[in-house]
């Protein structure tokens, strides 16, 4: 997935926590990655609300090379590369 939303230069939306540990490895500035936590449960009318409503203020990040934590109450956004 991480391969194939790089090479159409998209954002991977996930509540998988794997996507961005394993961006995080590679050192990889792309694809940026969405988390979506804390929604789980939700329907997807409702998590989609939340993405929208955020999405302004993340746009410019994810259009650089992000990772994007997103819950109901807060929002992390990450830079990529990731370096520890």
């Amino acid at each position: 997935m991480l391969a194939q939303a790089r090479g159409d230069n998209r954002v991977l939306i996930s509540a998988d926590t794997d996507f961005g540990t394993l961006l995080a490895r590679e050192g990889g500035d792309r694809p940026s990655i969405m988390l979506i936590r804390r929604l789980t449960g939700r329907r997807a009318t409702e998590q989609a609300a939340i993405i929208l409503a955020n999405l302004d203020v993340v746009s410019e990040d994810l259009d650089s090379g992000a990772v994007v934590v997103l819950t109901d109450e807060w929002v992390r956004v990450r830079r990529l590369p990731i370096v520890s």
